[in-house]
């Protein structure tokens, strides 16, 4: 028996220390993983906010009516404007969002959030950073800028799916291949960093 009380003695210290030392050590996730959450939950919440408007119509076709009105008010501008830059900012100032709140196009791609421009769109490269409520930007010839933008729905190998509005007079869902897009920008993550 006084073999065995040492013995257990050791066993039970190796137990309590162990335990303590379990209890005393915290596991805390590396702080990426914690950022690609936050990111995520942020994303799928602009998304679900723009998913919502998917319907809403210009009353007369002279970007106007109720729901239009209050994408352009947000921006601080009147009934009559284009209004696709004042949706995309409107959905992500309802999602908490300070920035981006403009209503010009071009706008909404400088250089520290766009992570392509140009040709650089249709690089399948690309097509893997892709992410659900990047701002997509359609180049027009005619006004040599930027002058259409919408939300990015989720990828399908090299087209997007999108939420846009002042589409056809209304907020819809579309999809289009990356080969139209002239820019693509992050306004979730500072600096792209996560990109």
């Amino acid at each position: 028996m006084a073999t065995m009380y040492p013995l257990f003695l050791g066993i039970l210290f190796i137990a309590v220390c162990s335990h303590l030392d379990a209890v005393d050590r915290t596991v805390n996730p590396p702080a990426s993983l914690h950022q690609e959450v936050v990111s995520r939950l942020r994303r799928s919440r602009i998304i679900e906010i723009a998913a919502a408007e998917i319907g809403v119509r210009e009353a007369t076709g002279n970007n106007d009516g109720g729901r239009v009105e209050a994408y352009l008010a947000y921006t601080g501008l009147r009934k009559g404007h284009a209004w696709c830059a004042a949706f995309v900012s409107w959905c992500y100032g309802r999602a908490g969002f300070a920035e981006p709140r403009n209503p010009w196009s071009p706008a909404l791609f400088p250089n520290a959030r766009t992570y392509c421009r140009g040709g650089a769109c249709d690089d399948l490269k690309i097509s893997a950073k892709v992410k659900p409520a990047d701002i997509f930007g359609i180049y027009s010839h005619s006004a040599k800028r930027i002058n259409h933008v919408g939300l990015v729905w989720r990828m399908e190998r090299n087209y997007i799916l999108t939420i846009e509005g002042n589409a056809e007079n209304r907020v819809l869902s579309k999809r289009r291949h990356l080969s139209t897009v002239q820019a693509l920008s992050n306004w979730i993550t500072d600096g792209n960093k996560n990109h």
